[in-house]
């Protein structure tokens, strides 16, 4: 199948899925570049379309490839450069109630930088971690420029979006429950603390940190040790150093 139009409705509705609103409706999501692609297919992502320059050889199933222009390329991509190749996938849905099957768990709250998001998502790959809990108001996932800076890496890690604490309850409620939190009297340095065998660490924004809800579910107050001169980490880059202490070390 070959298209060139950029007025074509096929593209029309493709160019749709920049939008979180039109995403969420169809459950579906854009994939830009080979990289994500490739990461999405053996992570068992169904692709539904893929967009290939003309002239351009990628092993892909024929059934879903459309031959396409650099024109149509960058109208449905999200960057200023668009790449050679652009997939249409189906979200993944997951089942809540196999998060009781879980040990190591980090929640993010309101976490709104896709950057940040996308780079704990590649973290959290990388540590093996059960699960992520993205708590409250959080970017989506399925956002491009997340998928883009998760580099592959989105779907390693079942991922689920809760708003209501009382599921919190329910499925950690014999969790050690840790609050990253700043230093104060009541926390415990990072390198004194002994990971308990099922542990939830909580992580809250930069700007905002964990809200009192949190802060009340917790049954352990952690803090990063810090040069005095040092306010505070990157959110991406403390998830980081805390997770690797905890599940790794």
């Amino acid at each position: 199948m070959e298209i060139t139009s950029v007025n074509n409705e096929l593209v029309k509705e493709t160019v749709k899925l920049q939008e979180k609103k039109f995403r969420d409706k169809t459950g579906k999501f854009l994939l830009e570049g080979y990289k994500a692609i490739e990461g999405a297919i053996l992570s068992n992502i169904e692709i539904e379309k893929i967009f290939i320059l003309k002239d351009k050889s990628f092993i892909f199933d024929q059934n879903k490839i459309i031959y396409t222009t650099e024109a149509v390329l960058k109208k449905i991509s999200t960057t200023n450069t668009a790449p050679e190749i652009i997939a249409i996938g189906k979200q993944k849905q997951l089942d809540i109630a196999n998060l009781k099957y879980t040990a190591k768990v980090a929640l993010f709250e309101n976490i709104n930088d896709l950057g940040n998001l996308g780079t704990i998502l590649r973290t959290s790959a990388a540590i093996d971690l059960d699960a992520i809990i993205l708590f409250g108001d959080t970017v989506d996932i399925y956002n491009p420029k997340c998928v883009r800076a998760s580099v592959g890496n989105l779907w390693k890690t079942p991922v689920y979006s809760i708003k209501d604490i009382n599921i919190l309850k329910e499925y950690f409620s014999d969790f050690d429950r840790i609050a990253t939190l700043p230093k104060a009297s009541n926390t415990v340095s990072l390198k004194d603390y002994k990971t308990k065998e099922k542990t939830l660490v909580m992580f809250g924004a930069e700007s905002t940190g964990l809200s009192e809800e949190l802060k009340n579910f917790a049954t352990t107050n952690l803090t990063i040790e810090m040069k005095n001169n040092v306010e505070s980490l990157n959110l991406s880059i403390s998830a980081g150093i805390v997770l690797y202490k905890l599940f790794l070390l």
